[in-house]
């Protein structure tokens, strides 16, 4: 993009959104050409070390960046996928400077079968946050934010040992959903938190 005239190319990707707890979190970075910052890469190949050495300077030496956080309930409003989609479109108009385009990890913007709503050319790109550094900037922003995050939500909520699983639906993870229930922060439309929902009818007898 930058080889034909475009200097403010945002990219922007999401943490969270197969996590059956917490909040959904969104980023976009436009990135200064002349500030390289080595080490970016897709968010999950990278240590929690690394990801938090590389969150502040991509925040101190980008042009502009902002992350979003979905709460649960409006994830569990919107479903997960219209959730990102607003969220990136909200990330992405909160910049300053605007963006001339925009990349996005494999998702559309504009919402199928309905008018126009966003006028920013972009190209959704699959694998995104492997094949492209503002891409991956965003998805490292929104993976530090998130983990910080649920950092928090583990010392309110130490049952489903947050720290270590983030969220995930991890062994451990469903086993104390299943012991505990869900809590207030639990997607509920998830179906490991719908099935804690539904009431158990009692075994029929003999």
């Amino acid at each position: 993009m930058l080889g034909r005239g475009l200097t403010l190319v945002a990219g922007t990707d999401e943490a969270g959104r197969g996590c059956l707890l917490g909040p959904l979190y969104v980023a976009a970075v436009i990135l200064d050409k002349t500030r390289r910052i080595p080490g970016i890469d897709d968010s999950k190949k990278l240590s929690a070390q690394a990801r938090s050495t590389l969150a502040p300077e991509i925040r101190e030496k980008a042009l502009a960046w902002k992350v979003i956080a979905v709460p649960a309930r409006e994830v569990d409003a919107l479903n997960v996928y219209e959730a990102t989609r607003q969220a990136m479109i909200q990330s992405l108009l909160a910049l300053d400077p605007q963006p001339e385009f925009a990349l996005t990890d494999a998702m559309r913007l504009q919402s199928p079968g309905r008018k126009p709503g966003f006028a920013l050319p972009y190209w959704a790109i699959i694998h995104g946050d492997a094949r492209s550094v503002s891409i991956a900037a965003a998805s490292i922003l929104a993976k530090v934010d998130r983990d910080a995050h649920l950092e928090q939500l583990d010392r309110q909520y130490p049952q489903y040992c947050l720290a270590r699983n983030k969220g995930y639906g991890t062994r451990e993870h469903l086993e104390a959903l299943a012991r505990y229930g869900p809590c207030p922060e639990h997607r509920r439309t998830y179906q490991p938190v719908k099935d804690c929902l539904v009431p158990r009818l009692p075994a029929a007898s003999a």
